[in-house]
């Protein structure tokens, strides 16, 4: 009964329903943190981790679409649908970011002058801040795990926006001492400073999504292992050809190899399945790999 928890859909739904009901909670108190010690940061905060709830229910769908099996009209699978959810999420944490950085702006500007602060709400929304920060780095890392595992980058979207967050709750420690010593323009400063820090994470998100969605190849040293792994075969003359791309999460190839033309139909055949077979074993990622076979002669095209 135990191995059910242990597929892709299944991992997700655990980690993200025990950072939904961690989120959750932690925003109840930030906001009432915020608004008790006057700190505009700290409500901003809590805004952000609210939006981190919402991203994670987003995480939920994704990763379930995603790992239905292929269909008559997805005949590839629905592997993307990962990185739609990674651009969602980036899309929310650039309205989420500009929205606070507005705000802070406009307070800058604005030199609005807060009552005197009360030491025991200022103190409470201090601990509320270092408590966010450990909790928020806690969820950041028990998420990247999981999204490793199980290779998710919807998954791995929202540990990154949980580690924005937390940088988030950094800049409303800030903004609340500065209420705290009588230096209150450092509370929408930090509401500055978080802004910049969520549309860093929502570019680094939306830029890693759209290289999956594109047929972006792989990696240089994940091609070399590949080559590596095609080569020490030596039946094969050449490597004529080898294309990769990632569909999602997975690895696409396409290779042409040179094989001695004295060889029978069944002998290349032979070698191509083997050749197909050691790939997929090796990259675990690999959800297709095509092989073509070509004669060898010392004037054949060829591009490697």
């Amino acid at each position: 009964m135990r191995k059910k928890n242990t597929t892709p859909a299944n991992i997700a739904i655990h980690v993200s329903a025990t950072t939904i009901f961690a989120n959750t909670i932690l925003s109840v108190f930030k906001l009432l943190a915020g608004i008790l010690a006057q700190s505009s940061a700290m409500i901003s905060d809590a805004i952000h981790t609210i939006s981190d709830v919402l991203s994670t229910l987003l995480v939920i769908a994704g990763v379930k679409i995603s790992t239905k099996s292929e269909d008559k009209n997805h005949p590839y699978g629905h592997e993307r649908m990962e990185c739609v959810v990674a651009l969602a999420l980036s899309a929310i944490l650039l309205v989420v970011g500009t929205t606070i950085g507005f705000d802070g702006i406009q307070k800058i500007y604005h030199h609005a002058q807060p009552l005197p602060p009360n030491l025991f709400f200022t103190n409470f929304a201090l601990g509320m801040a270092i408590l966010s920060i450990a909790v928020k780095e806690w969820m950041y890392w028990y998420t990247i795990k999981a999204a490793k595992q199980i290779n998710s980058s919807a998954l791995l979207a929202d540990a990154w926006h949980h580690r924005s967050d937390a940088l988030s709750s950094l800049g409303s420690f800030i903004g609340v001492l500065g209420i705290r010593i009588g230096l209150p323009f450092l509370d929408p400063l930090a509401c500055f400073i978080i802004c910049v820090f969520i549309l860093k994470t929502s570019y680094d998100i939306a830029k890693e999504a759209i290289n999956e969605l594109i047929d972006h190849a792989c990696d240089e040293k994940t091609i070399q292992q590949m080559k590596e792994c095609i080569l020490q075969n030596v039946e094969i003359l050449r490597l004529d050809v080898l294309k990769t791309r990632l569909f999602g999460t997975k690895i696409y190839a396409d290779l042409e190899i040179s094989l001695d033309s004295k060889l029978n139909l069944q002998q290349a055949h032979a070698i191509a399945t083997k050749v197909h077979n050691q790939l997929e074993n090796a990259f675990p990622d690999m959800k297709h790999c095509m092989v073509h076979v070509n004669p060898y002669s010392d004037d054949s095209h060829h591009h490697l």
